[in-house]
Order: C-alpha cells, then sequence, then structure tokens
C-alpha cells in the first residue's frame, strides 16, 4: 500500500479556504495526482482541505471519504508561550534542541512547555485515528509494525494540514514527536509519500519515499508559499 499524506494549498485561514494562489496550487496538483492514479480519497473536513482536495476528485472522476480524525489540531495553539503566540509545532527548534541529550519517546513529553496533557492527549488522539483507519485498509499495529491483515496495492491520499501530518508521521515512523515538529515543515500541496514496507508475508513497516514534494508547482510555473514558516524563508 502507498499513502500519500497532501497537505492543503495557501490557505486563506480567516475563512477556511484557500487564496487564488492555492486554486493555482490545487490545480497543478490535481494534473499530478491525475497521472499517479489512486484508489481512494481522504480529507479532512476542514474548507482549506476540502477546497484543495476537490481539484483532485473532479480531475479523477472519484468519491471522496472525510476523516474527522485529520482535521488540523487547534488545540495545540497557545496564546502565551515564551515566543509568544504559537503552534506546538512552530516553538523553535533552537529550544528543543538545546539539551545535551535529544528527545526520545519517553522523554519529549516530560520537556519544559511540552509536559501539558492537552499536548500528549492530542497525540493520542492522532494515533488511535490513524490505527483505526489503518486496520480498515488491512494493516494492524503492533508496537512499531504493521500486521497484514489483507494485503494491497492501493495508492490512497488523504488531504490535510502541517501540522496534523507532521505528527502522523512521528507515529508512522517511530520520530520523537518534537524532532519531527522542529525538523520538517510541509510546503502547501506537497505530498510526502509512505510505502507500506512489507519484507515478509506478516508484516509492513512504514517507510518515506518522499518527503514535501512540490515539483509539480514547479512544473506548472508556481513557487511554493511560506505559510508556516516564521521567519527568514527565502
Amino acid at each position: 500500500m502507498r499513502l500519500y499524506i497532501i497537505r492543503h494549498a495557501d490557505p486563506d485561514y480567516e475563512n477556511d479556504t484557500i487564496t487564488p494562489d492555492g486554486h493555482l496550487e490545487a490545480r497543478a496538483l490535481a494534473e499530478r495526482m491525475r497521472r499517479t492514479g489512486l484508489d481512494k480519497i481522504f480529507c479532512s473536513p476542514l474548507g482549506r482541505a476540502m477546497a484543495t482536495m476537490k481539484y483532485t476528485a473532479d480531475a479523477l472522476g472519484m468519491d471522496y471519504e472525510i476523516l474527522d480524525w485529520t482535521r488540523e489540531l487547534h488545540e495545540l495553539w497557545f496564546e502565551n508561550t515564551p515566543w509568544g503566540p504559537s503552534m506546538t509545532w512552530d516553538i523553535p527548534g533552537e529550544f528543543i534542541r538545546s539539551r545535551d541529550t535529544m528527545p526520545n519517546h519517553e522523554t519529549w513529553m516530560k520537556e519544559e512547555f511540552f509536559n501539558q496533557p492537552i499536548i500528549s492527549e492530542a497525540f493520542e488522539k492522532v494515533k488511535k485515528g490513524s490505527d483505526d483507519f489503518l486496520k480498515s485498509l488491512g494493516y494492524e499495529r503492533i508496537g512499531g509494525r504493521y500486521r497484514i491483515l489483507k494485503r494491497n496495492t492501493y495508492k490512497i491520499a488523504v488531504f490535510c494540514h502541517n501540522g496534523l501530518a507532521l505528527t502522523w508521521l512521528a507515529h508512522l515512523l517511530e520520530i520523537p514527536l518534537t524532532l519531527m515538529w522542529s525538523g520538517f515543515w510541509l510546503a502547501p500541496t506537497s505530498v510526502t509519500t509512505v510505502l507500506f514496507d512489507e519484507r515478509s508475508d506478516e508484516w509492513a513497516v512504514p517507510r518515506c519515499l518522499y518527503v514535501g514534494d512540490i515539483s509539480h508547482l514547479y512544473h506548472a510555473g508556481l513557487q511554493e508559499k511560506p505559510s508556516g514558516i516564521i521567519r527568514n524563508f527565502y
């Protein structure tokens, strides 16, 4: 199985839709996904993801299914942090990586600021949503591996959001969450490809083939938008 995790196009956050440039991005993405071919399309219920996804669904003449758990993690917005108002995935990497020992699975949620129950609860929600979703597709998570209940060669697209996607990838790839947040950014309409690597008849392990690919934008003569980059994007 091949999973495409796709961030929505350039956002108009105030109106929960996409900008005029975002519509150009979504059209370019749809052409790319038309060539790629898909078996199933899933989407966050939020407007900016839906507006992006519909270009691809229309281009392929496909129906889609809403996954409520893939909505953006708005509960992880904090008005008062030492760095000003911020989403948790925008906390400066210089703070996260300032310790002598890097965060791991056991320690990241104990670190200053990240030791708030709302953060670990949001992560657990994403993990459960992911595990239930993948089990419905034939892959049951056990530890860090996925038992193959029903092998398939589906190509599946999930249209969602930067913070949600990074959080999901941390779970799929077994990367400590704060290192995932501080080490990666996904551009609008970027495509992250995860192959469920099957080395035996019993187990599959998610393996990331491409992170944040925006080749469709360059093919269409478009430049990536910096939504989510706080400062020196150039």
